[in-house]
């Protein structure tokens, strides 16, 4: 997902990050069948536990400590980083959402987490939102157009419908049914394994776009695709969320990083933003979130600004 420039050059930048938001990261998944997660949703981890670092929480912008808040832009449709649960099922939860509350805490500021089309987050950085907390995958492409810091590692893995009723596999997806989320790099994966179909001379695959995680396990669940395929904590999520109605198939696949989205033109807040990280990490209330959302095999040991990507 992609980011926008400033105004003068502004124009041919808007248009070059809007081609990005379209085109793919990774997001992690909502709760299966549409309905919002019980059990895990109730143990979201607890700011207050995170002590303020006066010495980071000085370094914060001046507009961003004139408002007191950090905004930060989210598609909240895809558990368990990011979805909307509680009492209300209007609340944003998921370790997305705890470790920008984590953030916050440390600098001393109130986190607003907005909820938004994903393909919208990367272009808004800056003007609406300070940071974008959502599974973004990066990428060479995007970091040409925003500054990312490194907090996750996610890979790509498939479901079936429990017992894999259709006989599906990863080795044979040509002229099968497959859901992908709009805007996602699994989304461009499909793409680009349904060419290949083409070019052997076999059936395209056919692709099953939808912009919400949810409604693809709900078509999945139902038998309406022979498959899924998305990032690894959001299928491990989704097959939890189905009391058995759905099952893993094969291996994850192409580990990647994850960022926190930073505007390409802050990089102050960048910056400071990969010193929060690091201190999160050494202070455990990192692994703290993740374990809370039983999502530790994605830990890193070292967060990092811009690092280098294969893709």
């Amino acid at each position: 997902m992609t980011f926008t420039t400033k105004l003068a050059a502004k124009g041919a930048v808007v248009l070059a990050v809007g081609a990005l938001a379209l085109t793919g990261c990774t997001n992690a998944s909502e709760t299966a069948g549409g309905a919002q997660p019980s059990g895990s949703g109730s143990a979201s981890f607890d700011p207050s536990s995170v002590q303020k670092d006066d010495s980071l929480a000085s370094q914060v912008p001046a507009a961003i400590k004139s408002k007191g808040t950090l905004v930060v832009g989210s598609d909240t449709t895809y558990a368990p980083a990011e979805f909307l649960g509680g009492s209300d099922n209007h609340t944003p939860m998921g370790y997305d959402v705890d470790l920008a509350k984590a953030i916050g805490a440390t600098l001393g500021l109130k986190v607003d987490v907005q909820t938004a089309d994903f393909t919208g987050i990367l272009p808004a950085l800056g003007p609406k939102y300070d940071l974008g907390i959502s599974s973004f995958t990066i990428t060479k492409e995007r970091l040409g157009a925003v500054n990312f810091v490194s907090y996750f590692n996610a890979g790509t893995a498939w479901a079936v419908q429990k017992g894999n009723p259709k006989k599906f596999s990863v080795d044979d997806v040509c002229g099968k049914s497959i859901g992908v989320q709009t805007g996602t790099t699994e989304a461009d994966d499909i793409k680009n394994k349904s060419d290949k179909c083409t070019q052997s001379g076999k059936k395209a695959i056919d692709v099953v776009s939808l912009d919400k995680q949810t409604d693809l396990n709900t078509r999945l669940v139902s038998g309406g695709l022979d498959a899924m395929s998305a990032d690894s904590p959001v299928v491990g999520y989704a097959i939890s969320q189905t009391n058995g109605a759905l099952e893993k198939v094969g291996s994850t696949t192409d580990a990647a990083p994850e960022g926190i989205a930073v505007a390409k033109s802050d990089t102050a807040l960048a910056g400071l933003v990969q010193k929060v990280m690091a201190k999160l990490i050494s202070n455990g209330s990192y692994k703290k979130i993740l374990d809370t959302w039983n999502n530790s095999d994605g830990a890193i040991s070292n967060a990092e600004l811009n690092p280098s990507v294969s893709s």
